[in-house]
């Protein structure tokens, strides 16, 4: 597989081609998932729960990270590595550009911060000293306490506006992607359309530029349950290999997600 950068997958935004990216954890499933030519892949602070049992991502440090994404890059190093920063490891941008730093030395091409405009200013300072960031917003886990559980996000009309507007400032402070969870497929087309960076979905339906599962959700092992906007593609196909294969095709042509994996 050849080096994929930001300019990679900017160029498929422009000539209309999606693409899709998966999460992952170690050197051996990231080798696997470069074989089959996974442009994008995320060291998500999701590892808390498919890896760790925890009930949801908050207890996850940036030395996890960091160990994970010393991992996957190892399996893989052509993919654009993307790594969450976790729960309270940004709350200031001083802080946020030292924590990054871990990140970026321990082979990410790009960390992700989950939050609206009131990140610009770290987005800002991050992009300055060539941290590329990774903007995240609708159902953002690390604020699931405030949120009252994983519930969807943008269905009113005011919280759909002021998400297309926190997009288009994070745009505008140097985010060079933007993540999208569990929104209305309609508002995550509106934003998709808005912005001129990359937009990755996740239960946005299919109008995004790509699409990420975590990969215990794509081979069907996740330890709790199987979300809606999820599918199971190693039922599908019986093999791993094939299983991600189909997975990327299936996001190339637009099959995956279906009505049945899209929150409306």
């Amino acid at each position: 597989m050849k080096k994929v950068t930001i300019n990679t997958l900017m160029k498929l935004k422009e000539e209309g081609k999606k693409f899709a990216s998966s999460t992952a954890y170690d050197a051996s499933f990231a080798q696997l998932f470069e074989q089959q030519e996974m442009p994008v892949l995320l060291v998500g602070d999701s590892l808390g729960m498919v890896l760790q049992g925890k009930p949801d991502t908050l207890p996850v440090t940036v030395e996890d990270v960091a160990y994970h994404t010393r991992c996957v890059r190892a399996g893989s190093p052509n993919s654009l590595l993307m790594a969450d920063m976790p729960f309270m490891s940004y709350a200031t941008p001083e802080q946020a550009c030292l924590e990054a730093a871990k990140l970026m030395q321990a082979g990410a091409n790009m960390v992700k911060l989950e939050g609206g405009s009131w990140l610009a200013e770290t987005v800002r300072m991050l992009t300055e000293r060539a941290v590329p960031v990774c903007a995240h917003l609708g159902l953002t886990p690390q604020s699931v306490n405030i949120f009252g559980g994983f519930k969807v996000q943008g269905r009113d009309q005011e919280q759909a506006d002021q998400m297309v507007k926190d997009a288009l400032e994070l745009q505008a402070a140097g985010a060079q992607i933007v993540l999208l969870e569990c929104i209305p497929a309609a508002l995550a087309e509106r934003i998709t359309h808005a912005l001129s960076v990359p937009v990755i979905g996740i239960g946005t339906g299919n109008v995004t530029d790509g699409q990420i599962l975590v990969m215990h959700d794509m081979f069907g092992i996740s330890a709790n349950y199987m979300p809606k906007f999820s599918k199971n593609f190693l039922a599908e196909t019986g093999d791993m290999r094939t299983a991600v294969t189909k997975y990327i095709e299936d996001v190339e042509s637009g099959a995956f997600p279906g009505p049945d994996h899209t929150i409306a």
